[in-house]
């Protein structure tokens, strides 16, 4: 921000700051009426600033930033969304998008693509792994030094349109024309959901979007078919969504009467959520993994069933956001995330972290504060608060105030971690390694037997390790490597499935769930 442009900002911050409760009631957007004295005093400061201002204002970019300081006045999760980002947030929230359908990558300065989506033009038209898009319609993409944020608008469009692709494809080294009608694609919420061994399944939820809990119930279904008796529900890293969404998933869990979550508004209204007799897996063991990002739905689904004695919540303590947001449109294409009500879980726990309401920013700085504590890997030091004690049906103590604590705590491995350029560098000889070998490969290798049994023999470890030589790893980080460089390589070959499958072959959380399963057979 401009600092001679301060005060002008700090105003208008203010006045919108007296009309919050003009602009909002009830949950829903409130249209101003033309003839309100509130209205005509902020059309009158902008003509002021318009006509008078010493200097060339963009008023556009004035209320943009004087929204997003008044909604820092008032708690962490109440933000506004311009314009330009509102597309996007809607599409990822919505489970939706309208495109190709293709996961790409910008690679030597061309759009390489890394998966197409299932279910999506891409797919359909027979486009794969590895291919370039040098042209789209009568754009040429390669060679422009576009940044990521650019390409969609290319190859995004509305439903029903044509685009037409010029494409190289590298494994036979042919360049063809591709024409696909641009259509719904989805952006999957379960990102995998497999067995673990004979009885155990397991799903991976990314967030909660419209579409999560279709998802949820077919991957389920899909892992009762095939003999699951306990399931590991993993929201790590899960940052919530739609609470419905999270209560749909509980209904598969509690018993029908049981009490999943209740809000509160600004007049002490309260709605509750209850579980109905639907459920397909109340029997069944239940671990649920969380850790330091899990937020919002993701703690509503690990509270209630702690707080309903169902299941075991395994990990670190979760992020704490107890707040409820509701969306409301601006009139211009952009919007706010406004705070209106609570959420607590059974129990009668508000889980949401202190903040303070005058701008602190150290709201944000949590996770380092959790490193610095220790609390990340001893659960010692985990604050709690014998104010904030509450007690499950079956005696079970639980602590409100800041997140869901785990039943069972797992530290974080700090072994297994690398920094930004070790990352960059495996995955850049994993895409580089598979695409001068991509048809070798896909025939050569099903996920199972490559999980086993790829690079035994550490040829293919070693030709990445000769190309970062002069950075001379030492014997602990090689170890890290070697898992990353087969699971970037698993990432390039099968997808999310073939990099989750590689790592979790030494996850220290599904560990734990294996030792406390084997215990209760």
């Amino acid at each position: 921000m401009n600092k001679k442009n301060l005060p002008i900002y700090l105003s208008l911050a203010t006045i919108f700051g007296i009309l919050i409760g003009t602009f909002f009631s009830g949950g829903e957007a409130f249209t101003l009426n033309s003839n309100t004295s509130n209205e005509a005093k902020i059309k009158r400061l902008l003509e002021y600033i318009e006509r008078d201002y010493v200097d060339d204002v963009n008023t556009e970019d004035l209320l943009d930033e004087a929204i997003t300081q008044m909604l820092g006045k008032l708690d962490p999760h109440s933000v506004y969304i311009p314009k330009e980002s509102l597309q996007a947030i809607t599409e990822n929230m919505q489970g939706n998008f309208v495109g190709i359908g293709v996961q790409f990558r910008i690679i030597n300065d061309s759009i390489t693509v890394i998966q197409p989506i299932k279910g999506g033009p891409s797919i359909q038209a027979g486009i794969k792994a590895g291919d370039r898009i040098l042209i789209a319609n009568n754009d040429t993409l390669y060679g422009k030094k576009l940044a990521s944020s650019q390409v969609p608008k290319f190859l995004k469009g509305e439903p029903n349109t044509t685009v037409s692709l010029q494409i190289y494809r590298k494994t036979n080294d042919s360049l063809f024309t591709v024409e696909l009608v641009r259509n719904k694609v989805n952006i999957k919420s379960v990102d995998l959901a497999y067995m673990l061994n004979d009885h155990i399944g397991y799903i991976k939820l990314d967030r909660f979007a419209r579409n999560t809990y279709s998802e949820f119930k077919a991957a389920l279904n899909k892992l009762l078919d095939q003999g699951m008796k306990n399931l590991v529900l993993d929201l790590r890293g899960n940052g919530g969504g739609y609470i419905d969404m999270a209560t749909s998933i509980l209904d598969e869990f509690l018993e029908d009467g049981k009490l999943m979550v209740y809000t509160k508004n600004n007049k002490g209204a309260i709605q509750k959520s209850f579980a109905t007799d639907k459920g397909d897996f109340e029997k069944g063991n239940l671990y649920v993994l969380i850790d330091e990002s899990s937020a919002s739905a993701s703690e509503i689904v690990a509270g209630a069933l702690q707080d309903n004695d169902k299941g075991t919540i395994i990990g670190r303590r979760s992020f704490g956001k107890g707040l409820v947001q509701v969306e409301m449109g601006l009139g211009d294409g952009s919007a706010v995330r406004l705070t209106t009500a609570r959420y607590y879980t059974p129990t009668g726990r508000s889980i949401q972290r202190p903040y303070d309401k005058n701008g602190d920013n150290s709201y944000y700085k949590d996770y380092q504060n959790r490193i610095q504590s220790g609390e990340l890997v001893n659960e010692n030091n985990i604050p709690v608060a014998d104010s904030l004690q509450f007690k499950t049906p079956k005696g079970k103590v639980v602590y409100g105030g800041g997140g869901i604590i785990p039943d069972v705590f797992v530290a974080i491995d700090t072994t297994s971690y690398l920094g930004n350029f070790y990352f960059r560098t495996a995955n850049s000889f994993a895409f580089d390694y598979v695409d001068s070998n991509r048809k070798k490969l896909t025939s050569q290798w099903k996920i199972d037997d490559f999980l086993k049994n790829f690079d035994a023999s550490n040829t293919v470890f070693n030709e990445y390790l000769s190309g970062i030589k002069d950075l001379n790893p030492s014997y602990k980080t090689q170890i890290v490597l070697k898992k990353y460089v087969k699971a970037s390589i698993a990432n390039e070959l099968f997808g999310d499935v073939g990099m989750y499958k590689v790592l979790h072959l030494d996850d220290k959380m599904i560990q734990k769930v294996l030792e406390l399963d084997s215990k209760q057979e």
